[in-house]
């Protein structure tokens, strides 16, 4: 029902306060978008999350899936089976992909950081020697398991164990173990994104692969074609790449120059 101006002057003064504040406050401060995102920058993401919920009003929901691969749960498998989202946070292979699809906002995809390969062991665990080449190629022979994920499993099994001559002594001891993983004991090693190490728990980060055979990968922001609120995406998008998020990406191991 309308309010008459009878009704208006017999409201209680907080009530008027409410509903004139509901009006005048802008239509981005009721939008919840909804994310889907891989590990690589989670770390960050959640970190700076609250943030920018408190100052823009937006709530936002987040759902994850791997940049790359097969499985059910990837990204682009999600949205393929119409999961609903606004934007997405992933690497640019598999970014790629989704443009390759026409699922992404032309122009609205900006580089939030990146990040080389690196390896992580169990907090407390003896950590491997992998400062050759060749050091590496014996600690990966030497484990019991080996953990590796997405878009750098790609690149691993496709380029640097085949390199290095050691693809089938491998296979059976590769699993999609991460950084939990690892600290519970399910794997021996992972081989990640640093950024998906470093600040995690109950696991030590032994170092970066080595330089001849590292990948290092770049992770962006997207505004999703058909996306219900693009504008407060476009909004999160812009504060993820800003000055002020700088400090909480770099101390996850990413870098923020040279992303071009």
């Amino acid at each position: 029902m309308p309010f008459s101006i009878g009704t208006w002057i017999g409201l209680s003064r907080p009530v008027v306060v409410a509903i004139t504040l509901t009006f005048a406050l802008p239509a981005a401060s009721f939008a919840q978008i909804r994310v889907l995102m891989s590990g690589g920058f989670s770390a960050a993401y959640h970190e700076l999350l609250p943030l920018f919920e408190n100052t823009t009003g937006i709530t936002v929901t987040t759902a994850t899936g791997a940049s790359q691969g097969d499985g059910p749960n990837t990204i682009r498998a999600q949205l393929r089976r119409g999961v609903p989202a606004d934007m997405v946070i992933m690497s640019r292979e598999g970014l790629a992909e989704l443009l390759a699809e026409d699922r992404i906002a032309i122009g609205s995809d900006v580089d939030l950081g990146r990040v080389p390969l690196g390896v992580g062991v169990r907090a407390g665990a003896s950590r491997p020697n992998i400062g050759s080449v060749d050091a590496f190629k014996q600690t990966l022979l030497r484990a019991k398991s080996i953990g590796i994920q997405s878009s750098s499993a790609i690149y691993l099994r496709a380029k640097v164990f085949p390199q290095l001559g050691i693809a089938g002594a491998l296979e059976a001891k590769l699993s999609n173990a991460g950084a939990a993983g690892v600290a519970a004991g399910e794997a021996e090693m992972i081989v990640l994104p640093v950024s998906e190490i470093l600040p995690y728990p109950g696991v030590d980060f032994v170092g970066t692969i080595p330089a001849e055979l590292q990948f290092v990968q770049v992770f962006a922001a997207a505004v999703l074609k058909g996306a219900k609120y693009p504008e407060a995406a476009q909004r999160l998008i812009a504060f993820l790449a800003s000055d002020k998020a700088t400090p909480s990406v770099e101390k996850t191991g990413m870098k923020r120059t040279q992303l071009h």
